[in-house]
């Protein structure tokens, strides 16, 4: 059964968000809370699907609530809708995209919207579990098997190829509109790698890097990542973090390779008009400046939700104005090299090998 938490101050709010679902989703079960703390007391102890969180409450707001049920081990997965009666300006969108709110709704509720939004988090949530089930499934595996494995070199990368793939997977069902970009954008940077003629090891981790480059979205908000319309600054500061949560994320796993620190670089630019730190070439790995130059070709020919893909020849533009600026120029030159040679494909973006 779909289990609904709403928590609001005024009795009469619940009266009428209870009824809108029951109608609606008359599966469900709804419970109520009238404060921030009796909210997390029966988040934790429900375990609900999602939570319908008012904003301006007494003693505790509806900010500081979504902060604490997200800092709660038990509560942090579960998708948030704020309910806001103010005024839905930019620094309260912030604050609460801050606080960890998933999607918002402005009183008086909308029963289509309301229904809406619900639905798109139960979407979510049962996305996110099963993903969070086949994690667990892994590690399980993973442990059971490190001590067979032990003396295999082989098979401590096909462990992690494993870890690789999952973790790949975990971003796409977040972000359905780049499925499949980590994957190409692997191919197109690995392809540039050997043609480059690097080493082996380097190749492998430039592959292992590009697989997972964008996993640090799966902290930032769907509605921002799925968002139609064009980004505004304060949803793109936290699109801008993405890089520096992949790196906190993958630094637990022994990898033999930098994989860390070349998912924290890989939007840095040679001038230093990158992100997130502005560091400049010198300080830029090689690794990095490889995948760097991939991503840009691979998410300019693609569909984004925010704009169109862009032409072949704008991409080209991009890469030639600024090699030497914002692009290492021998992997510019090594990129577009394969792509006239007809070793990258600008319509699906395949490769052949190197």
């Amino acid at each position: 059964m779909i289990k609904i938490l709403a928590i609001d101050d005024r009795e009469d709010n619940l009266v009428v968000i209870q009824a809108m679902l029951k109608t609606f989703l008359p599966g469900c079960s709804v419970t109520t809370a009238s404060s921030g703390p009796e909210g997390i007391e029966k988040a934790r102890r429900d375990c609900p699907d999602t939570i319908l969180l008012d904003i301006k409450m007494p003693r505790m707001d509806g900010f500081e609530t979504c902060q604490r049920l997200r800092s709660d081990p038990l509560t942090r997965h579960v998708p948030i809708i704020l309910l806001t009666a103010i005024s839905n300006s930019p620094a309260n969108r912030k604050m609460g995209l801050e606080a960890g709110a998933d999607a918002f709704m402005a009183k008086p509720i909308d029963e289509g919207e309301l229904i809406a939004q619900v639905q798109a988090m139960l979407r979510i949530k049962k996305s996110e579990d099963k993903l969070r089930h086949e994690r667990d499934i892994l590690e399980k595996l993973v442990q059971e098997r490190t001590i067979e494995l032990r003396e295999s070199l082989q098979g401590v990368e096909r462990l992690l190829e494993q870890t690789i793939q999952v973790l790949a997977n975990t971003v796409e069902t977040k972000d359905p509109y780049t499925a499949g970009h980590q994957q190409r954008t692997a191919h197109i940077a690995t392809s540039i790698a050997s043609a480059m003629e690097l080493d082996p090891s380097v190749q492998k981790a430039i592959y292992m890097a590009a697989m997972i480059h964008d996993i640090g979205k799966i902290n930032i908000p769907s509605e921002i990542l799925n968002k139609p319309g064009k980004i505004n600054d304060t949803e793109f500061s936290l699109i801008k973090e993405h890089p520096v949560i992949g790196c906190q994320i993958i630094q637990p796993i022994d990898f033999p390779w930098p994989i860390d620190t070349i998912i924290l670089q890989h939007h840095e630019r040679l001038d230093g008009s990158g992100y997130p730190h502005g560091i400049s070439e010198g300080e830029i790995l090689l690794e990095s400046k490889i995948l760097g130059v991939s991503d840009v070709m691979e998410a300019m020919w693609s569909h984004r939700p925010y704009r169109a893909a862009k032409s072949i020849q704008d991409t080209i533009n991009e890469l030639e104005n600024f090699k030497g600026i914002r692009y290492d120029p021998e992997v510019v030159d090594v990129a577009l090299g394969l792509f006239r040679q007809g070793r990258i494909s600008a319509e699906k973006v395949t490769l052949t090998n190197v």
